[in-house]
């Protein structure tokens, strides 16, 4: 997921990564399409922020697109997994984007303000879905409209997550969103500001888009409203902690919807949308074999694509996996595709990492930091 670099690349800096670059010698790594800091701080205590209080960080990678046009509901409804038409104003749906034989072709997040329409896209997707997005509007009223979709152009955006994340928005002056999935506008300092409160498990997460001319100003005041700036490395970590999963890491293109677990992506009376059929025909018939599931590991962090055994038999892969260095102790996760068997007792799975060998636990919740294990 992460590609760290010291040396020329030809993947874009986001415009944090930069302006802050220039200032000061700086690790940057690839991260979702984009270079971005690695570390803003020690590892300890960005993840302690993260966990515990609140962070501010890079969300460079994200894209925004106005969807425009008389046919933009019908068409997106169409397009998506989770509904469009019956989202309220200043409200948002973390979608799936299949192909007609199910298969997933990327995510999104759609939000509605009022009549509008607008996606919100990593960068490493926003090339291919945006090119299969055009391939269906065919006679459709239809017009998709990037929104500064160039580092540096028009806007940006930095997210502030973290459980003391609300209390640093409302010190700063900004408006702290208690739904998870809503959005609000907000004048601040001169600048138009959208804030989202997107999903979260372990803590809350905010997402605020802001003029390019006013990022440094944004981020140094939450920074001095006492959120600690993180790096991707940790945000990574905090993210499989968390079970959230990433698309082209655990949710990969052969995979089929609820193979993934992920059933908040899912709406079951919003009508027809490609790949519909498939996604019905396997909630009517049965259930799939195999799901993403979240761990908890003891042994070695193991790399991508590790084997899962359980009596010595295969019966999985691990698709990420982190270690968070907390006050309390380290703790190790991981997501991994299992299959059934394997989630039948949730018996203790094995694997071999090197010369050394680790457990994995499936997690029946979230992890809490303080339970004894």
């Amino acid at each position: 997921m992460m590609t760290e670099s010291v040396v020329a690349t030809t993947t874009p800096a986001t415009l944090l990564a930069a302006t802050l670059a220039s200032a000061k010698p700086l690790t940057l790594a690839e991260y979702r399409g984009v270079m971005t800091p690695l570390e803003l701080d020690a590892q300890e205590r960005e993840i302690a922020a993260l966990a515990h209080e609140a962070a501010v960080h890079d969300l460079g990678w994200m894209r925004r697109v106005a969807v425009h046009g008389e046919d933009r509901f019908r068409w997106l409804s169409g397009m998506v997994t989770n509904t469009v038409k019956d989202l309220g104003t200043n409200a948002g749906a973390w979608n799936l984007v299949l192909n007609a034989q199910g298969r997933i072709q990327g995510d999104l997040t759609v939000w509605r303000e009022g009549e509008e329409l607008e996606l919100e896209i990593a960068a490493n997707q926003y090339d291919r879905l945006m090119a299969h997005f055009e391939h269906f509007i065919i006679m459709d009223d239809v017009e998709l409209h990037p929104m500064g979709a160039e580092p540096g152009a028009g806007e940006t955006a930095v997210g502030v997550t973290g459980p003391e994340a609300e209390a640093v928005l409302a010190r700063i002056g900004l408006p702290a969103i208690s739904e998870a999935m809503t959005s609000t506008r907000v004048e601040w300092n001169g600048l138009d500001l959208k804030v989202f409160r997107g999903h979260g498990v372990l803590a809350p997460h905010f997402t605020i888009w802001t003029p390019a001319a006013g990022l440094m100003r944004l981020w140094r005041t939450l920074s001095t409203g006492g959120a600690t700036p993180v790096g991707c490395r940790a945000l990574e970590a905090f993210r499989i902690a968390e079970g959230i999963p990433a698309y082209g890491v655990d949710i990969v293109e052969r995979d089929l919807p609820q193979e993934t677990a992920q059933m908040r992506a899912l709406h079951f009376s919003k009508g027809c949308y490609l790949g519909q059929e498939i996604v019905e025909r396997i909630r009517s018939r049965g259930n799939v074999h195999r799901h993403l599931r979240s761990l908890e590991l003891s042994g070695p962090v193991p790399e991508t694509g590790t084997e899962l055994t359980l009596e010595g038999v295969a019966v999985g892969h691990i698709t990420s996996a982190a270690e968070l260095a907390l006050a309390e102790g380290a703790r190790k996760f991981a997501l991994a595709m299992l299959r059934a068997e394997a989630e039948t007792d949730r018996a203790p799975l094995n694997y071999q990492a090197g010369s050394e060998t680790g457990e994995a636990r499936p997690l029946t919740g979230p992890p809490a930091w303080n339970e004894q294990r």
